[in-house]
């Protein structure tokens, strides 16, 4: 699924400073919050939950420059991992936030995902990374995260059959539309990882997107300084396929 796929993108931008914190998660509690059509998908048995907070840089159409002031945000998903009823396998996301009002507005009609407005900053202090932020909306006290996180020991990049490539390399990601089930591909070289010290963490996306929490620790965390991603259009997905 490393193949750049066929076809003219829709849009270039850059991922930078990605955390991937992942838990496990009982296989069947995600399963139903997923549409038809999709299928949770496992590592050894086990499926997972992920928070995902990075920057996004360098945003715009294939026919456009960069605009200050739009092309550079941050963003924070919760997310899991699924394939198709023709096994191909990919992203769902529960939630995106982001700092860019415009930015949510085109990706919420143009991809259907589920953008929400967010008040979000980053901070550099020394070797460690601290992303905070807080849903906009009527959330009360509710949809504030913090974590903070130092970078370190930077290794190969994620083998397939590892549990980092099944937790970093996907290459498409699944919407839901108003006309069924969509899939979108993307493409960028391998992840560069390291390893990571995790000072800070909520679970406070679980909760914004109705999961209990764990309680606990994240089971994996890794780190990406990024890369540059090419972005394709939504396709749909074989409804006979899917029904089957």
């Amino acid at each position: 699924m490393r193949d750049r796929p066929r076809g003219a993108a829709v849009m270039y931008q850059r991922w930078c400073d990605l955390l991937f914190l992942h838990w496990r998660y009982p296989a069947d509690r995600i399963q139903v919050t997923l549409p038809p059509g999709l299928f949770v998908d496992t590592y050894e048995g086990h499926a997972y939950l992920g928070v995902v907070p990075f920057v996004m840089r360098d945003v715009r159409p294939r026919f456009l420059p960069p605009v200050p002031g739009l092309s550079n945000f941050l963003e924070l998903n919760l997310r899991t991992y699924v394939h198709d009823a023709q096994g191909v396998p990919g992203v769902w996301f529960y939630s995106l936030d982001a700092n860019q009002r415009i930015a949510v507005e085109i990706a919420r009609r143009l991809f259907h995902l589920p953008y929400e407005p967010a008040r979000m900053t980053i901070r550099r202090s020394a070797e460690t990374i601290t992303f905070a932020s807080q849903r906009l909306g009527p959330y009360g006290g509710i949809g504030a995260s913090t974590l903070s996180f130092r970078p370190y020991g930077a290794g190969p990049v994620a083998l397939p059959g590892s549990l980092e490539f099944f937790l970093a390399e996907r290459y498409r990601l699944y919407s839901s539309t108003p006309n069924g089930l969509r899939r979108g591909a993307v493409w960028h070289t391998p992840y560069p990882l390291h390893a990571v010290d995790v000072t800070a963490f909520d679970e406070e996306l679980f909760v914004l997107n109705g999961f209990a929490p764990t309680g606990r620790l994240p089971d994996h965390a890794m780190y990406s300084p990024g890369v540059d991603v090419t972005i394709f259009p939504l396709e749909r997905v074989n409804e006979r396929a899917a029904q089957s």
